[in-house]
């Protein structure tokens, strides 16, 4: 099992999906590259968020996500910037109860909220993390 602190060790992407050991992990980072045709950057963080590897999705230098790998569920931030804003409120009352109070209690700063979406299986709040994505890709 790998050590995702362990910032000697750059594990693969498959690698990680073992620790994660989550089928919607390598669901979600296949359905990433296949969707925007953008590859994985696995990083060392030493971010106060939380340290250790992380899988940034990039496209055209901007950051769609940044996915933080847990046992058995992965946690994926995805920023609601000033041009996203409008599109992410209008289909809010689409989403699910859970990412509705997520957006609603993560606090803005500079025109922001970093949304932190706990992923645990295929469902709905699955489908509402890839709404935000497609939203922050096209704005």
């Amino acid at each position: 099992m790998i050590d995702l602190r362990d910032r000697r060790y750059c594990p693969a992407l498959e690698e990680i999906g073992q620790y994660v050991g989550n089928p919607a992990f390598m669901q979600f980072c296949s359905q990433m590259k296949s969707t925007y045709k953008c590859g994985e950057k696995i990083k060392f963080s030493l971010c106060s968020w939380e340290m250790g590897w992380n899988i940034k999705f990039k496209k055209a230098g901007k950051t769609l996500c940044t996915v933080y790998p847990r046992e058995l569920y992965f946690t994926v931030i995805v920023v609601v910037g000033r041009r996203e804003r409008e599109a992410v409120e209008t289909i809010l009352p689409e989403c699910a109860p859970a990412l509705r109070e997520l957006y609603h209690r993560t606090r803005e700063g500079s025109g922001q909220r970093w949304l932190a979406v706990d992923i645990e299986d295929g469902g709905s709040g699955y489908e509402d993390l890839l709404r935000l994505i497609q939203i922050r890709r096209s704005c």
